[in-house]
């Protein structure tokens, strides 16, 4: 079997775009709220000061989420 990387962070991913967009469905979470937690995600990420030594990992987490930001996958834009 492949080693596949990263299952559980792909998997988490999805999950919580999932809940992103079912919050945001029923009307349970404004668009802009969502967007101010994925905002305040990244910049947790963005603004780590290195001390677990995860310096690469934080800003690969930052600027995957502010990807996610830019595209606008995890709110349906009405």
């Amino acid at each position: 079997m492949p080693h596949i990387p990263d299952v559980p962070g792909s998997a988490a991913l999805a999950i919580c775009e999932s809940l992103l967009l079912a919050l945001n469905d029923r009307n349970i979470l404004p668009e802009r709220e969502i967007v101010g937690i994925l905002r305040d995600a990244a910049a947790a990420h963005a603004n780590d000061t290195g001390d677990d030594g995860q310096t690469e990992l934080h800003a690969a987490v930052a600027a995957l989420i502010n990807g996610i930001l830019a595209g606008g996958n995890s709110v349906r834009r009405r």
